[in-house]
């Protein structure tokens, strides 16, 4: 029986030195448009700035208009991408006042410097003159300007992982890393022993296997609920795992099929922003046979700690299986959206 990454092309694929395009792993051409969407969105809405006159802040993104891709041409990333941007903002005057206004950006591409985005602050219609708008103008517009050259880098550092393959007699490339993510991958903590069970554990064919149980924790920068959510809802799961073909029905029964059906399984239990429990496969287990994982999600103030219980993995897989969670579960979320 092969083990994970020793069976499965999404695994093998990484190693090869050829850079054979295995079960279109090794991508030519990346649509990153759901991943811009939804991480220009976070970025905008976080920002805040204050002065004397008071307090502003993005509250709303009403337009987000645009595409953004990956291509990688005989070795060499090209990068496009292309935003039209509106936010609301509503400031609150050092008295109390509050004041709304919006901020538009009109020209985020690849053909434009930062220093040149075209970036227009200005007061609602019903709003009277303030103080708020010059310091929207100075340092809003400052603030917005560094939110959007941070989508950019994170654009071309982290999501572009993997577009590249090393060739046979070169050296491997570098994985580009920020402080963030080295400082919250080290954070992952795993037992100090698997816990292999006595007795076999019958499958649903007839068969009876030992089984081994592990455990893993893990903190994300960000919310229980965001968490929640990135594992249940299909269009956040297919952002994370890079595949439109991920399948997710994010309700108690639900059933779920992600890495070109790798990995599949039903949601057994799900509390909102506090727990999930599911039954959980890998394509190349005896027939039928699923471990039980169960998440729980408990709130840490500024970050989410995650711990995780894996029971029922067949004897032989438990480290395959723990690597393949904190590979491609825990670190692709944290590169893929930040937390």
């Amino acid at each position: 029986m092969a083990k994970w990454g020793e069976g499965d092309p999404r695994w093998i694929v990484e190693e090869r030195a050829d850079a054979t395009n295995v079960n279109n792993w090794h991508w030519t051409e990346r649509d990153v448009s759901g991943w811009s969407s939804e991480r220009l969105r976070q970025l905008l809405l976080g920002v805040r700035v204050e002065g004397p006159e008071g307090v502003c802040q993005l509250t709303d993104v009403s337009k987000l208009d645009g595409e953004a891709s990956i291509n990688n041409r005989k070795g060499r990333l090209i990068f496009f991408y292309e935003w039209q941007l509106r936010a609301s903002w509503l400031g609150t005057s050092s008295s109390g006042v509050k004041y709304r206004g919006t901020v538009e950006v009109f020209n985020l591409s690849d053909e434009n410097d930062m220093d040149d985005l075209d970036i227009s602050v200005s007061l609602c219609k019903d709003q009277p003159n303030t103080p708020l708008l010059d310091l929207m103008k100075k340092s809003g517009i400052k603030e917005v300007r560094r939110v959007l050259g941070d989508y950019v880098h994170q654009l071309k550092s982290e999501f572009s992982q993997g577009m590249i393959l090393p060739a046979a007699d070169g050296p491997k490339l570098p994985q580009p890393q920020t402080k963030k993510n080295q400082v919250q991958t080290n954070k992952t903590q795993i037992s100090s022993a698997s816990r292999c069970s006595s007795s076999p554990t019958p499958c649903a064919a007839g068969v009876r296997i030992s089984t081994c149980s592990f455990n893993l924790k893990e903190t994300f920068q960000t919310s229980p609920d965001e968490l929640y959510r990135t594992f249940i809802n299909q269009e956040f799961v297919q952002v994370f795992t890079r595949s439109s073909a991920a399948v997710v029905d994010g309700c108690r029964g639900g059933r779920f099929q992600m890495l070109d059906g790798s990995i599949s399984g039903e949601f057994t239990q799900l509390v909102p922003d506090q727990r999930i429990e599911m039954r959980w496969r890998f394509r190349t287990w005896p027939g039928e046979h699923y471990a039980t994982v169960s998440l729980e999600l408990e709130d840490r103030g500024d970050e989410t700690e995650l711990r995780m219980e894996c029971r029922g993995v067949p004897a032989g897989e438990e480290d395959s299986t723990r690597e393949g969670w904190t590979r491609f579960y825990f670190q692709a979320i944290k590169q893929t959206f930040g937390y």
